[in-house]
């Protein structure tokens, strides 16, 4: 089973720029998409789905909120619209599929990144304040989900990066949402004391393994890249990884995809 994971920016975009094109060479079983950018009808109304795939999708209120979606090429046992979160529903941050072995799940956390102060809404929060939210809300999902026997699959951009080798030494230095200190301690709290595990890290402890580039950070032209896409596993299925990389060489939006393999069948 091979799993992918990008953020967009955008999909109408990253089409443009030959999306379909590169994932017809990757023959992945399920791709998550975050950041559409665009209603969910519209998918399939301008014809943006890629061959061979069925396509999921949720929007939020505002098409700038992101959105997110799931293409897939076997057809799950049932689709799970949001996460019982009233907020991240209205904007459309979580959609899963259900299959027959596993679930896979697609998740998009707020940007803060550059914004950290901005007042938002009318109850004096800051862009900082609501992404702090909605981790603090995805968390206590993450923590129920992890106590079921089923497992699962979170493909997540959660706009934040884990430990001082995935982040640019410019992130070490500067108050920047997404890598400051109290939300790596949410990620220590979900791998450390929840127990789930990042795929990716698990068989790559490499350093320079990034996956944004981000203008707020001055972007690749200094290399000033952050890790914050992942594919979050249960425990159960940890032993089923087999391969995993980032691809860095394609760059359809100022994020790579994550590529996974797992030793999984995803049909009934």
């Amino acid at each position: 089973m091979r799993v992918v994971t990008i953020s967009v920016n955008g999909l109408a975009q990253a089409v443009e720029k030959g999306f379909f094109e590169w994932l017809a060479r990757q023959d992945a079983d399920v791709v998550c998409v975050q950041d559409h950018r665009m209603r969910a009808y519209e998918v399939e109304d301008y014809n943006l789905i890629p061959e061979g795939y069925e396509a999921y999708f949720i929007d939020g209120e505002r098409n700038e909120d992101g959105g997110v979606g799931i293409y897939t090429r076997h057809f799950p046992k049932a689709i799970m619209y949001g996460f019982a979160n009233e907020q991240a529903d209205r904007e459309g941050r979580f959609i899963q599929a259900d299959f027959d072995k596993v679930s896979v799940a697609c998740v998009l956390s707020p940007c803060a990144l550059g914004r950290e102060e901005e007042p938002i809404g009318e109850d004096d929060l800051t862009v900082l304040d609501h992404k702090d939210d909605f981790m603090e809300a995805f968390g206590l999902h993450m923590q129920k989900t992890l106590r079921k026997r089923r497992q699962f699959i979170f493909c997540a951009n959660l706009q934040t990066a884990h430990h001082v080798t995935d982040a640019s030494p410019l992130y070490h230095k500067l108050d920047f949402s997404g890598f400051l200190p109290h939300e790596r301690a949410w990620l220590d709290r979900l791998f450390d004391e929840m127990g789930c595990v990042d795929a990716f890290r698990d068989i790559n402890k490499q350093s320079n393994q990034y996956t944004w580039w981000p203008e707020q950070a001055e972007g690749s032209r200094r290399n000033a890249g952050i890790r914050v896409d992942y594919q979050l596993l249960t425990p159960g299925i940890r032993k089923t990884i087999r391969d995993g990389w980032i691809d860095d060489s394609t760059r359809f939006s100022d994020h790579a995809p994550v590529i996974m393999d797992y030793d999984i069948e995803i049909g009934l």
